[in-house]
């Protein structure tokens, strides 16, 4: 489990994609911090590290994580958001953040507002039920606020930290972002989908007392 809070703003060193998936090699600051076999998520994505070197680790992404996250379109030097998972006792700063893409959007514009940037990304519908004004959503590994939604949109702000410290601020328009719904949205709506029929909310006959 993660926080959303990126630890380091490390970079990808080396990636070589095959017919079978995909090996990144990626330098960090944390890698002093790591073990084989460690979660590590890398753009929101849950990596397990297969080998830890002085300057870094190495992690293989499956065809299947390729497909549904934006590590597939990553090439050598791009920057990476990367978090080590919570330990018992770790602050919980962000949001609870599994490291389990949902899908991917995309980015439609990148505007400034105020000392903040203003993110507006193109979501799907399936995605965009799970969003609500003041809740949580993880872009790119980042717990973020949303500020605002629509039909087919979200958008959120950026401080001059986010922007600083992680790969938000450099996204430009028709970049691929991974997205992580609050999944507290999601046990929600499997624990009340079997009273969501119409007529399962339909009031009821009043009752006089004694009754």
């Amino acid at each position: 489990m993660f926080s959303g809070l990126i630890g380091d703003l490390g970079r990808l060193a080396e990636i070589s994609q095959g017919p079978e998936g995909a090996r990144l090699r990626v330098e960090t600051s944390l890698s002093g911090e790591i073990e084989t076999g460690d979660s590590i998520a890398v753009n929101g994505t849950c990596l397990t590290a297969t080998t830890v070197e002085p300057a870094g680790f190495t992690a293989d992404a499956m065809n299947q994580t390729l497909e549904m996250t934006s590590l597939g379109a990553l090439e050598t030097g791009d920057p990476l958001n990367l978090e080590l998972a919570l330990r018992a006792g770790d602050r919980l700063g962000g949001h609870i953040v599994q490291g389990h893409v949902d899908g991917v959007g995309v980015v439609v514009s990148a505007e400034p507002d105020g000392f903040s940037l203003r993110l507006r990304i193109k979501l799907s519908k399936e995605l965009l039920r799970y969003v609500i004004p003041q809740g949580s959503i993880t872009l790119e590994g980042v717990s973020l606020t949303v500020a605002d939604s629509k039909d087919d949109w979200i958008e959120v702000s950026l401080i001059p930290e986010t922007r600083e410290r992680t790969s938000l601020g450099s996204l430009k328009p028709g970049r691929a972002v991974n997205v992580e719904c609050d999944v507290i949205a999601r046990y929600v709506e499997r624990m009340v989908s079997p009273y969501g029929s119409e007529a399962a909310f339909q009031p009821g006959p009043l009752k006089q007392n004694g009754e």
